[in-house]
């Protein structure tokens, strides 16, 4: 695990118990990924958070001008802390290990399901249901298509792999093959 990741574990904690403390710990965690994705769409201003030459009251103006109003005061703080404290580049990493957190209070898990064409509604509430009596935890799919799988899906639930699909099953066929 690298230092940013522990670092980022520690806050995400912290924001954790006051989330909890005031009820909020869902919106927070959407509030959380919708600012770790607009990150991720505008490389440019992330440089700019993490360039060294500016302080930390300007990066701190800059974060108020884009998200204060938009996110809960919990998660404003967090984020003007780490500006202060120099953690800038920690931010996608402290949604990842709230949700981390987040989920396993609540006794849920993340599902990155994989298939070659979008599930429908019903589909992704079967496979939540499915996977919920396998883990023993409320299941949350994210749809991810992936066309190269011929059939079938993947299922991604934190370090374990589901494979069920028609690419896998003729890996592991041609895999036996070779060995006889």
């Amino acid at each position: 695990m690298s230092k940013e990741t522990v670092v980022a574990k520690r806050y995400a904690k912290a924001l954790f118990e006051l989330a909890r403390e005031r009820g909020k710990v869902a919106e927070v965690e959407q509030e959380l990924q919708a600012v770790s994705n607009a990150l991720a769409d505008n490389p440019e201003y992330v440089k700019l958070l993490e360039h060294p030459n500016i302080g930390a009251s300007v990066k701190t103006s800059m974060l108020k001008q884009v998200f204060e109003g938009k996110v809960s005061e919990e998660l404003m703080n967090t984020l003007q802390l780490l500006m202060q404290r120099g953690r800038e580049a920690i931010i996608r990493d402290l949604a990842v290990q709230y949700s981390l957190i987040a989920n396993d209070a609540l006794g849920q898990a993340q599902a990155k399901v994989y298939t070659p064409l979008p599930l429908s509604a019903e589909e992704s509430d079967k496979i939540a249901a499915a996977f919920g009596q396998v883990v023993g935890k409320k299941i949350r799919v994210e749809n991810i298509v992936e066309p190269s799988l011929l059939g079938g899906l993947q299922v991604r639930i934190g370090d374990r792999l589901y494979d069920g699909s028609l690419s896998g099953k003729l890996q592991r066929m041609e895999k036996t093959l070779n060995q006889a």
